[in-house]
C-alpha cells in the first residue's frame, strides 16, 4: 500500500476527538489508552509501532467481517486522492475504517470509495462500527490493567 505518510514516526493516531481530557480511560477518537495519548511523543519508535499494530488488529476484528470491500484498488486509490495519512504497514481494516470515515462525512464519495455498501446504511454502519471499536478498546484497557494487578501476586 502506498499511502501518504511522511514519516511513520510523525503519525499519530489522533482522530481529532479526545475524550481522556473527560477522563475517559480510552480515547472515544483514537482508541488508545489514557496514558499511551499522554505519552505519545515519549515513546520511542518500537512502542509507537506496538500500539500501531494493536490498534490495527482491533480495526482488522470489528471492521473486516462487518465493512464489505468491493475493489480493493480503488479503496487504495479513493485514499490516496484524499491525501489520507496512515503508516504504509495499516491493516485493510484501518483503510477501510478511514474510507468509512470519509463516506460518513461525504457520502457522495461513496461511489469512488472501492466499499460495497449502500448509501442508506452509511450511518448505522458507521455508528456501529464506532460502538463495537470503543467497546473492544475498554475491554483490552481493562484486561490490561487487571493482568497488570496480578504480577507480583
Amino acid at each position: 500500500m502506498n499511502m501518504i505518510t511522511g514519516s511513520t514516526a510523525a503519525l499519530t493516531p489522533c482522530a481529532g476527538r479526545c475524550s481522556t481530557v473527560f477522563g475517559d480511560s480510552v480515547c472515544r477518537g483514537c482508541r488508545r489508552f489514557s496514558h499511551e495519548v499522554i505519552d505519545w511523543n515519549r515513546y520511542t519508535a518500537a512502542q509507537q509501532q506496538f500500539i500501531w499494530l494493536r490498534l490495527d488488529q482491533q480495526l482488522d476484528q470489528i471492521i473486516l467481517p462487518i465493512v464489505p470491500l468491493q475493489d480493493a484498488a480503488q479503496l487504495t486509490q479513493f485514499l490516496q486522492s484524499r491525501q489520507v495519512r496512515i503508516p504504509a504497514s495499516a491493516c485493510l481494516g484501518r483503510q477501510i475504517y478511514e474510507a468509512l470515515r470519509l463516506v460518513h462525512r461525504m457520502p457522495d464519495r461513496l461511489s469512488d470509495s472501492g466499499l460495497f455498501v449502500q448509501p442508506d446504511q452509511i450511518e448505522s454502519l458507521w455508528q456501529e462500527v464506532e460502538r463495537r471499536l470503543y467497546a473492544l478498546a475498554v475491554a483490552s484497557f481493562e484486561f490490561a490493567w487487571l493482568r497488570a494487578a496480578t504480577f507480583g501476586k
